[in-house]
C-alpha cells in the first residue's frame, strides 16, 4: 500500500507513541536513578520529573491503543489532549530562548530563596561554590553554614549566582531548542491521528465509515 494510505498512518501513529513511551521510561528511570544514587534528593524535583514522565507514558498508550485499534475516541481525545501539550510547551520553549540575563538573575534569586536548606547545601557541594550574590547580609549567612570544597581550600569562594549564570544561558537554549522539536513532533502526532481517524480501514465493510 502507498504511504499516505490507511496503513502507513497507523504504522507512523504507532511509531511516534512508542517513541513518546520511550521518552516517558526514560524520564522516568532517569529519577529513579538520581534518587538512587543519591544525586538529588528533593522529592519535589523527583516527583515532577516522574509525573512528566507517566503523563507522557499514558498519553503515549493511549495513542496506541487507538491507532491499533482505530478507536474514534481514544484518537479524538489524544488529539486534543496533545495539541494543548503542544501549546504550552510551544511557549515554554520560546520563553527560555527569549529570556535575558536580567530576567535569568531575578529568576534564580527567587528560586534560590525558596528552596531548602538542603537543597541549597547540596547544589553548593556540587558546584563548589557558597551563597548566591553578594547583595544582602543573608549572603553572609549563607556562606557562614557552606560546606563547599572550596571554602577549605581558598580564603573565598565564587559566588554560585555567578556560576549558576554562567551556564544558565547555554541550559536554556537547550532546553529551548529540544522542547521546539519535540513540540514540533506533537503537531505531527496531532496531524497523523486526524489523518487517520478520517480514513476507511481496507480490512472492514467498505460502506462503513470508521
Amino acid at each position: 500500500m502507498v504511504c499516505g494510505g490507511f496503513a502507513c498512518s497507523k504504522n507512523a501513529l504507532c511509531a511516534l507513541n512508542v517513541v513518546y513511551m520511550l521518552v516517558g521510561l526514560l524520564l522516568i528511570g532517569v529519577a529513579a536513578w538520581g534518587k538512587g544514587l543519591g544525586l538529588v534528593s528533593s522529592i519535589h524535583i523527583i516527583g515532577g520529573v516522574i509525573a512528566v514522565g507517566v503523563f507522557l507514558l499514558l498519553i503515549a498508550v493511549a495513542g496506541l491503543v487507538g491507532a491499533v485499534n482505530h478507536h474514534q475516541v481514544l484518537l479524538f481525545f489524544y488529539m486534543i489532549i496533545l495539541g494543548l501539550v503542544f501549546m504550552f510547551q510551544f511557549g515554554i520553549s520560546w520563553s527560555c530562548l527569549a529570556i535575558n540575563r536580567s530576567k535569568q538573575t531575578d529568576v534564580i534569586n527567587a528560586s534560590w530563596w525558596v528552596m531548602s536548606n538542603k537543597t541549597r547545601d547540596e547544589l553548593e557541594r556540587s558546584f563548589d561554590c557558597c551563597g548566591l550574590f553578594n547583595l544582602t547580609t543573608l549572603y553572609q549567612q549563607d556562606y557562614a553554614f557552606c560546606t563547599a570544597i572550596c571554602k577549605s581550600q581558598s580564603p573565598t569562594c565564587q559566588m554560585c549566582g555567578e556560576k549558576f549564570l554562567k551556564h544558565s544561558d547555554e541550559a536554556l537554549k537547550i532546553l529551548g531548542g529540544v522542547g521546539l522539536f519535540f513540540s514540533f513532533t506533537e503537531i505531527l502526532g496531532v496531524w497523523l491521528a486526524m489523518r487517520f481517524r478520517n480514513q476507511k480501514d481496507p480490512r472492514a465493510n467498505p460502506s462503513a465509515f470508521l
